[in-house]
């Protein structure tokens, strides 16, 4: 765990007092034209506790983590605002896992080290309602996450320290450009892994909504990563998501992607490879159901990669393929959702159920399949709870691996 010192000290106080301030009180303090209130805290408290259950390990995980999460956003002031938020982590009880820097490797892994640090502090300028500009350290989500994602779900997000510029010079179009110099990864960075530094990467997307259609983007990353030279790549790509009403209760869904990716920047390998996605389903009423085919090539030596992606919500939660093998992955999953809507205690409780099959898609070695549920069930306008089961059986790739976590949130 980071240990307090002078610098992770303000963070703490930070993060005690904000839910204590009273704007009300500026209330009558004008800032700017619009605006009547100078700053607003936030907070969230989130309890987990993740279950472990691998073979090839004597010990199974059990980490019971909470996490403070505190900030302000102020209120803008001729288009220029800005938002800093600290985060703390900590274990209950004893910690029975490997967090990665912990050195108990005879527990599976739950990446959720304790830490105090400080999770984004960025100033953002919106000089005209068509153009925002964000500088500093900041969450960035892109489309689906595939490439580019937060990883909300663990206790520490992943952040990065970058400049990003949106422009919106019609309603249906966005244009996106990226810049990033450092990716805080949900490590912390007490591990080797945790900060990659003197990052080069850099993202440009543009995106269209097609009326009935659905949203049409086009995109390329091209990362340049001395702390991991092998996530040094260059991706060009094209995804289709959308959905088209059948009726008056059913509606199809649908998505589609494609993308290229070679070697860049420090990666000493040389490789040209192809991602390719295809996901159909229908939506009746509070149901839905998706089949979805993904396949990441590899050659043997190189797959592709999405080392700044949101790696949790794809193939499958037990996270067997955050990295994925040398002789690529192909993803065959079907995906049942449900959400109650009745009136009742348990209105907007929503239930999720996948199942995957996974094989290498060079060879057709079958690595697994695994098994996932999920329910989430809104206690309150600013509390929730969850409850998730991942199950992979392993074939001829990893281990076999049962996770199961229950969690509470409680927003402010």
């Amino acid at each position: 765990m980071r240990k307090l010192t002078f610098q992770t000290l303000p963070l703490i106080a930070l993060m005690a007092i904000l839910p204590t301030i009273n704007t009300a009180a500026w209330a009558d303090t004008p800032v700017g034209k619009a605006q009547t209130k100078p700053v607003t805290p936030y907070a969230d408290i989130r309890y987990r506790l993740e279950i472990v259950d691998q073979d090839g390990l004597p010990h199974n995980a059990t980490a019971s983590t909470l996490r403070l999460r505190a900030g302000v956003r102020t209120a803008e002031w001729n288009g220029l605002s800005a938002q800093i938020e600290g985060e703390a982590i900590t274990v209950l009880g004893k910690t029975k896992y490997n967090d990665t820097v912990n050195g108990k490797l005879s527990y599976p892994v739950v990446a959720d080290p304790e830490d105090v640090l400080l999770n984004q502090a960025f100033v953002r300028w919106k000089p005209v309602p068509q153009i925002e500009a964000v500088a500093g350290r900041q969450a960035v989500n892109i489309d689906n996450q595939r490439w580019v994602g937060s990883v909300g779900w663990r206790q520490n997000d992943q952040t990065l320290d970058a400049a990003r510029l949106t422009a919106r010079p019609a309603k249906t179009i966005t244009v996106d450009y990226l810049y990033a110099w450092r990716v805080n990864r949900v490590f912390g960075p007490d591990s080797p892994q945790g900060i990659w530094h003197d990052t080069n990467i850099h993202g440009a997307r543009a995106a269209v909504v097609v009326k009935e259609v659905g949203t049409l983007s086009g995109y390329g990353y091209w990362l340049d990563i001395p702390a991991s030279p092998t996530s040094s790549t260059a991706t060009l790509g094209l995804r289709l998501s959308g959905e088209h009403a059948l009726n008056s209760k059913l509606k199809l869904l649908y998505s589609a992607e494609y993308a290229r990716q070679r070697d860049y920047g420090v990666n000493p390998r040389n490789f040209a490879l192809d991602y390719a996605l295809a996901e159909g389903g229908i939506g009746f009423g509070p149901a839905s159901v998706r089949l979805g085919w993904e396949r990441l090539e590899g050659n043997g030596i190189s797959a592709v990669q999405t080392p700044l992606a949101t790696l949790h919500a794809f193939n499958g939660w037990a996270d067997k393929f955050l990295t994925t093998p040398a002789d690529g992955l192909r993803d065959v999953y079907i995906d049942l959702g449900y959400r109650l809507t009745a009136k009742g205690p348990l209105k907007g409780t929503s239930f999720r159920v996948a199942w995957h099959d996974f094989r290498a898609t060079q060879g057709n070695v079958h690595y697994g399949q695994e098994w996932n549920a999920s329910a989430t069930f809104p206690v309150h306008k600013y509390v929730s709870l969850v409850t998730k089961v991942a199950s992979y059986d392993a074939d001829r790739f990893a281990t076999d691996t049962v996770k199961a976590w229950f969690g509470i949130e409680f927003k402010i």
